[in-house]
């Protein structure tokens, strides 16, 4: 077994040259979510609190602790929440699929898939806990929050995972494109004083579902920064990868920026064949753990953009971050 143990946490700082649009960046709660917007122009939303589903999705997925949607600089949505094949599937979040926990196997990725078919409760969940602060400013705002990993499969609610969000939100133009960015940093840790273990498993970990119109299979597009696509590039390893296509028949999507600190960098993918949903799977090198008192930390930038990817403009940006 491998056992994951960081001998320190590396602190990730916005190290990029842009130039940063002039408008604020305003962080406005609303009911359950956190807004954030530029001059007007949504950026992004957290959902804090589960939010609401639509009318043909069972409410056992109603669910929070997410971001979506996120926009483009031209106000185009990006990300998918509630889709009919993966109503679990939230924009993006973290999650881990298949684990053992004492002698319980709770699988906190697909959450209410079990229990939409038992109608009871999910035998897992991840749970908002706080918004433990939110700010606005004219280069970045931003939140930190707390999530809470949750084992309800032998009929009590076992805490696993205890996890803080720190999120910071910003703009630009980059080598002439506008771009707006969401710098991620998730660190997990033990609730208790057993460990979570994780085997060899294809997906869990980061998740990332696209935008509905990327739902037919030729309708969404891949691309790795070894320039493979979603089939080439299924279970390999890379620095980023972008996912995209046609929104209101303009190119638009998303690179997710994978950090150099991150446990097994370059993080191997898992790229669904059928959907517009990837994942960042540690999982797939092999079985690993969380182990009480070693925090797990990951950290993901997400550039946002208009226009066809092109691999060179991507990798500058890469670069940018991991400095």
């Amino acid at each position: 077994m491998t056992l994951f143990h960081p001998s320190r946490i590396l602190v990730a700082t916005l190290a990029y040259a842009a130039s940063v649009s002039a408008g604020e960046i305003v962080a406005e709660r609303e009911g359950s979510t956190l807004r954030f917007s530029i001059d007007g122009r949504p950026v992004c939303v957290y959902q804090m609190e589960p939010g609401e589903v639509p009318e043909d999705i069972h409410e056992v997925f109603r669910h929070g602790a997410h971001l979506h949607p996120i926009h483009s600089p031209s106000g185009r949505i990006v990300t998918g929440n509630h889709p009919e094949d993966h109503p679990w599937h939230r924009g993006v979040w973290m999650a881990w699929t298949k684990t053992e926990f004492d002698e319980a196997e709770p699988d906190f990725w697909n959450v209410g898939k079990d229990a939409a078919k038992t109608g009871g409760k999910p035998a897992a969940e991840v749970r908002f806990v706080e918004l433990v602060k939110a700010w606005s400013g004219t280069e970045t705002a931003g939140f930190t929050s707390r999530h809470r990993f949750l084992d309800h499969s032998r009929g009590e609610e076992r805490a696993v995972l205890d996890e803080t969000w720190e999120v910071s939100v910003s703009t630009g133009i980059f080598d002439g494109i506008a771009a707006n960015v969401i710098d991620l940093a998730s660190t997990q840790v033990c609730a208790g004083g057993k460990p979570l273990r994780l085997p060899e498993y294809h997906y869990g970990g980061l998740g990332v579902r696209g935008n509905p119109a990327w739902d037919p299979t030729d309708a969404v597009a891949m691309l790795t920064c070894e320039g493979h696509d979603r089939v080439s590039g299924d279970a390999t390893t890379a620095r980023w990868v972008h996912l995209g296509g046609l929104v209101d028949g303009e190119p638009t999507g998303f690179a997710i920026l994978i950090h150099p600190s991150n446990f097994r960098f370059p993080q191997p993918l898992r790229l669904n064949p059928k959907h517009p949903q990837l994942s960042v799977a540690p999982s797939q090198g092999g079985e690993w753990s969380i182990e009480p008192g070693m925090p797990y930390v990951s950290r993901y930038r997400f550039v946002v953009f208009d226009g066809d990817p092109k691999a060179e403009w991507i990798e500058a940006r890469w670069r940018e971050y991991a400095r």
